[in-house]
């Protein structure tokens, strides 16, 4: 990648008060080329510039590093496996699962696990619908559904005490105002991703 991507990378990490260590950022850099590269034949993201993509996918992927704490996170509707790797990346003591549908954007993910020795992530390729597993402390969702299907769809896999939490634009509140009556939202975090003007937040969601 170049000095630029590099850049870019550890100014936005030190905005966002996250202290990556040696090998997290060269495998954030790595994850980075890795994307580059298959995006070019497989067109996993819309994003092309290497540089675009540490803002729009590393660091805002980063940007809700400190609302996590698993130990265990399920990542719907991952795509290319966003924000998940990199959350892995930063925190090898969280168990992350990625889950989605797209086969070819499931093969990235098990890709970059292997190319990167993530011994913390577990790629699965199926429907959030036809999933089952020991529920997760938190489950997480970046472009996946709106908010009502998202809890809907997940309800039977998030623990009795879990977190659900979504990455938002702006305009979330119709999204708000249709959660049924028993998941409420405990809070709504500002989300500022270096480099990155748009409006996002995080909401954290619970059962009533």
């Amino acid at each position: 990648m170049t000095p630029g991507c590099e850049w870019l990378l550890d100014s936005g990490l030190d905005e966002l008060r996250i202290g990556a260590d040696g090998q997290a950022r060269e495998r954030l850099l790595a994850l980075l080329a890795l994307l580059h590269k298959w995006n070019r034949a497989y067109n996993l993201t819309a994003v092309r510039d290497p540089e675009t993509m540490v803002t729009r996918h590393l660091l805002d992927s980063a940007s809700v590093a400190a609302a996590v704490r698993g130990p265990r996170l399920l990542d719907v509707g991952a795509g290319p496996g966003l924000p998940g790797l990199v959350l892995a990346i930063l925190d090898p003591a969280l168990a992350v699962t990625l889950l989605d549908s797209n086969g070819k954007k499931v093969r990235f993910q098990r890709q970059a696990v292997l190319e990167l020795g993530l011994a913390n992530v577990a790629p699965v390729q199926t429907r959030v619908e036809d999933y089952t597993a020991t529920p997760f402390d938190q489950i997480i969702s970046r472009a996946f559904a709106s908010l009502a299907d998202f809890v809907a769809l997940s309800d039977r896999l998030l623990a009795v005490d879990g977190e659900w939490l979504a990455m938002k634009g702006p305009a979330c509140e119709d999204e708000v105002s249709r959660l049924p009556a028993s998941v409420v939202l405990g809070e709504r975090r500002r989300l500022n991703v270096p480099g990155d003007s748009a409006v996002r937040h995080l909401l954290h969601l619970r059962r009533r």
